[in-house]
């Protein structure tokens, strides 16, 4: 999720030394300076290339994943080795990169955007902006989901957990950059102690961490006839958050570029290098170990299989290992891919509540163009409707309505785009 932001900053005075903690801690260590204490407004807006483009990228492949939800024929789990494929499998991987990469990178644009504002400014913001969201979420984004106006199953997912995570760091930015970044890393590096422990089942406390801590696809009824999902525990995606926003010191106009991208290629590789070390040898990072299989095939997929729901420390460095060596990478690369990248990654949460709606509109479409009627729009067998048992396409068919989607979807990306860099309008930072 993007915030707007503007990079003019001072300087910072830390030292080598601090980039080796870096690598140890996932925290830049780098002292922030106070936000501004006479800002009335915010200040003029300006973009960040390479972040812009590793997000449109990652925005773009998210949307793989939400195609095959409701055009993939069969219903059939990627991560299930009983029936899946490589290709199958290689479809719901690669969008693996999408959430851990968008939550990072909305802390490290939610540290840029403080430097537009005093504290108790920026600390408001925050807090509206992540109600703002988790409202979205609840109704927005949900119906989009389950296409259903009676609301009988609220979904809770990416955007809800970014919301609720900027509703913590505007409480939390109060405090210094370093503890900020402390607090990260134990959570980023820890929570996966409560994994296979015995946790309450019942009562208030069970609820509020299967909701907060340790939910993998956690649904609870709210009376009779309407449920509630929750497939992104909180606490674990919010010390992600915590962490992209200590990197956005290391994104300041006054920070060396050259010792930027040592920090970033230190840590992307540490990253991945704890992934191959944690993952190979079944140490620690994943509830689920991974277990030599009857094909090579598919002690691959074991291998690579880890847990989003809630996300594993392994899940995690997997992702945003490779995804802190792309920011290297970006920040020399520029062509007319990236620039259509650009694009994508400057308007996200435009883009993110128009493809659902687009994904859905085709999704009708094709249904009732498929032969199905009224009778078949409701799903028995779960809270999305327009999916009826054997509906949708093989996985060429996915991938061409995704890629009928992303094309479909630039011309109103690239107007709103402009949009917002020729207008200051105070909802523009909402939206």
């Amino acid at each position: 999720m993007s915030i707007c932001y503007n990079v003019d900053m001072q300087k910072s005075t830390n030292g080598l030394h601090r980039d080796k903690l870096l690598v140890i801690s996932l925290s830049c260590g780098i002292r922030c300076s106070k936000p501004m204490t006479t800002l009335t407004e915010p200040g003029p807006k300006q973009r960040i290339e390479s972040i812009d483009i590793l997000r449109g990228l990652i925005m773009l492949i998210m949307a793989i994943d939400h195609t095959r939800d409701y055009f993939h024929k069969g219903g059939i789990d990627p991560t299930n080795l009983a029936v899946t494929t490589p290709f199958l499998f290689f479809t719901r991987w690669i969008t693996h990169f999408c959430a851990p990469l968008f939550v990072f990178l909305s802390g490290i644009s939610a540290n840029l955007a403080g430097t537009r504002r005093t504290r108790p400014q920026f600390s408001a913001f925050l807090i509206k902006r992540g109600l703002w969201l988790v409202l979205i979420e609840l109704v927005v984004i949900t119906f989009a989901l389950t296409a259903d106006p009676g609301y009988h199953f609220i979904v809770l997912q990416v955007i809800w957990a970014i919301g609720f995570s900027m509703i913590l760091l505007g409480l939390l930015i109060w405090l210094p950059i370093e503890v900020i970044a402390v607090l990260g890393v134990v959570i980023f590096f820890g929570h996966d102690l409560l994994d296979n422990r015995n946790l309450p089942n019942t009562g208030a406390g069970a609820f509020l961490l299967k909701m907060f801590m340790t939910a993998r696809g956690f649904i609870s009824p709210i009376n009779q006839t309407h449920f509630l999902g929750d497939f992104y525990a909180v606490i674990p995606w919010t010390g992600v958050m915590m962490l992209g926003y200590v990197f956005g010191n290391i994104y300041r106009s006054s920070f060396d570029a050259a010792r930027r991208k040592k920090i970033l290629l230190l840590a992307g590789g540490s990253l991945i290098a704890l992934f191959i070390i944690l993952r190979t040898f079944n140490i620690y990072g994943d509830p689920i170990p991974w277990e030599h299989q009857k094909t090579m095939a598919l002690t691959v997929i074991a291998y690579f299989d880890v847990s989003k729901y809630p996300p594993s420390l392994i899940y995690l460095c997997m992702t945003i290992g490779p995804g802190l060596l792309l920011l290297v990478l970006f920040e020399r690369v520029k062509n007319g891919l990236t620039n259509i990248f650009v694009i994508y990654g400057s308007v996200p949460f435009f883009y993110y509540v128009c493809h659902f709606y687009l994904i859905r509109l085709i999704n009708v479409i094709v249904f009732y163009a498929d032969g199905y009627t009224n009778k078949d729009i409701v799903n028995k067998s779960g809270g999305f409707n327009f999916v009826p048992k054997g509906f949708g396409f093989e996985l060429p068919g996915v991938y061409l309505v995704w890629f009928i989607v992303i094309v479909l979807l630039y011309l109103p990306c690239r107007w709103y785009f402009n949009y917002k860099r020729t207008h200051r309008q105070w909802w523009l930072s909402y939206l």
